[in-house]
Formats: C-alpha cells, sequence, structure tokens
C-alpha cells in the first residue's frame, strides 16, 4: 500500500510493502501510470521531466524526480519508506511536480544512486499506478 497526502504545499508518500526478500530495496516514480506487463517495463524509465542524471535525492550533481532511494524490507518481507518534498504535487498545473499518471516501482535490489539512467537496482518487483 502507498498513500500520498498534500499538504501546506507538500507532498509525503508512505509506503507499506509486503512479500519483498529480505534486504535492501529501491523505490522510484516511474513515467507512465501502467502497470500492464509483467516486468514492470510498461511503466517506461525513472520520472526525470528536468532531465538531470540519476542520483541520491537533492545531490548537488543531481537527481530525478522520482528518485526516491532505497528501503529495508525485514525478514518478513515487509518493508516500509516515508518520504516528502516540496518538489511534488498531487493534480497540480505544474509538469515538474505533478506525481498524477505516474507509477511506484519497486526494485529487486538496491539503488547505487550513481549508476546511470537508473541506479543498477535491478528487476521492477512491484508496481502500482498514481492515480485519483
Amino acid at each position: 500500500m502507498v498513500t500520498f497526502t498534500e499538504e501546506n504545499g507538500a507532498v509525503t508518500l508512505e509506503a507499506h510493502i509486503n512479500g519483498l526478500t529480505p534486504g535492501v530495496h529501491a523505490i522510484h516514480v516511474h513515467q507512465k501510470a501502467d502497470c500492464s506487463s509483467d516486468d514492470g517495463k510498461s511503466t517506461g524509465g525513472h520520472w526525470n521531466p528536468t532531465f538531470a542524471p540519476h542520483g541520491a535525492w537533492g545531490s548537488e550533481t543531481g537527481f530525478h524526480r522520482g528518485d526516491i532511494g532505497n528501503f529495508n524490507a525485514d525478514e518478513t518481507g515487509h518493508g516500509m519508506i516515508t518520504f516528502s518534498t516540496d518538489l511534488w504535487c498531487l493534480g497540480c498545473e505544474d509538469e515538474t511536480k505533478d506525481l498524477l499518471g505516474k507509477a511506484i516501482i519497486v526494485h529487486q535490489g538496491e539503488d547505487d544512486l550513481s549508476s546511470q539512467p537508473s541506479g543498477a537496482a535491478g528487476a521492477r518487483v512491484s508496481c502500482a499506478g498514481i492515480i485519483q
């Protein structure tokens, strides 16, 4: 389950993911809310409306607006992450900030936060569209 709330000009993502292998997993926003393919590739690449290089959120050398980062899944396969930013919005008219119509992807492995264009995080193991 992934929820987004917008308050005072910032969007907060709270994700609880079950059924994962224990360990570190990457989570990103991808271009399209299309989870129709078994491999998740129907969502396109990372959401990157500012055409920045891939990197850790807030990096001086750049980061995609979809580069959320990594989280840990425990021995039961449950992981969670909470993330807030004023660089996102829900349903606004700013194409560089609006999350609606995008997707959340959880990857099999850890984002190394440097490999281009996507962090070498492995297969896409979970997909959800960001829709109203």
